[in-house]
């Protein structure tokens, strides 16, 4: 009789058990992709060059006497020509300067004017009104508009990037941007920053005071035709000495691949190894936290 009351209760354990647990779907993360593609890649450097003025023409005074005026002040634009002073003997300047009207034969009137050699802007006046000056003194200082270069200090080290340069673009600090070509490069090397000088010739539509400072931009790096994803597709370690991407196997699973990233433009990475092709298909949006062989829903 005991025997057959505990099989009774096993048949009936048996059958009030739970019942077997469902296979549970894989979770599936919904995902946007991206296909990698082949586009030019190129890094770049950003140097300071100064505003100078190579040629500079010294305004010297043709005879002795006083500056009975002056036409220009410092910062003037002056053009070819233009006269710049006006000295008056002291012979002339004793009498009033009427030698003409005493003697309306004699010629020399006791004045010279003193007219710029060149277009420029003056940088210079070391006169004023009035003062007497000697034969061949200096009365000014004017810079010739056409020989405006920037000079470029550039570390010995990074010398072929610059030659590699033909043109460069300089931003000045209002934002305004000059096209200009990078010369020949000076023949002497700073001896305590082991820099070389390059000149970079401009042709802006006005005057530009010396010593201005811009900012030069020089391709450091040029990869025609790379590899590259969108930078959001590239993931790395919290110390970012190492990179990978998830790689679609399939329209279901992502494979974690480790790369080597190239130059990277703030936009758009290069990837150096492995090779990809264009038709490739990578995890764009949602790869955070993903691991090697995620489960993933492509968002339609």
């Amino acid at each position: 009789m005991k025997i057959t009351t505990v099989l009774g209760l096993s048949l009936l354990l048996a059958a009030c058990g739970s019942p077997a647990k469902e296979t549970e779907p894989d979770l599936q993360t919904p995902v946007e992709i991206t296909l990698a593609k082949h586009s030019d890649m190129a890094s770049y450097v950003d140097l300071n060059a100064s505003a100078t003025y190579l040629e500079k023409s010294y305004i010297k005074a043709s005879i002795n006497g006083y500056l009975r005026d002056i036409k220009v002040t410092m910062g003037d634009v002056v053009n070819s020509g233009q006269v710049l002073f006006i000295l008056v003997t002291k012979e002339a300047q004793a009498i009033g300067n009427s030698i003409n009207r005493l003697d309306p034969a004699f010629k020399f009137s006791g004045t010279s004017n003193i007219r710029a050699a060149q277009t420029g802007f003056i940088t210079m006046v070391n006169h004023q009104k009035g003062d007497y000056v000697t034969e061949g003194e200096t009365l000014a200082v004017l810079s010739n508009k056409s020989s405006l270069v920037f000079l470029l200090d550039v570390p010995y080290a990074m010398r072929q990037n610059v030659v590699n340069n033909a043109a460069v673009v300089l931003t000045l600090p209002d934002g305004e941007k000059l096209n200009g070509t990078i010369g020949s490069a000076l023949a002497t090397v700073d001896s305590v920053a082991q820099t070389q000088r390059f000149m970079i010739r401009v042709a802006p539509g006005h005057a530009i005071p010396e010593n201005l400072v811009a900012v030069a931009r020089l391709v450091n790096l040029f990869h025609p035709n790379a590899v590259t994803l969108p930078k959001a597709a590239l993931l790395s370690n919290e110390t970012e000495d190492e990179f990978w991407v998830m790689k679609l196997s399939n329209d279901s699973t992502a494979l974690k691949v480790l790369v080597k990233k190239g130059i990277d433009d703030g936009k758009q990475v290069e990837i150096l190894t492995p090779i990809f092709v264009s038709n490739d298909r990578f995890v764009l949006a949602g790869n955070y936290g993903l691991p090697d062989t995620a489960k993933v829903k492509i968002k339609r």
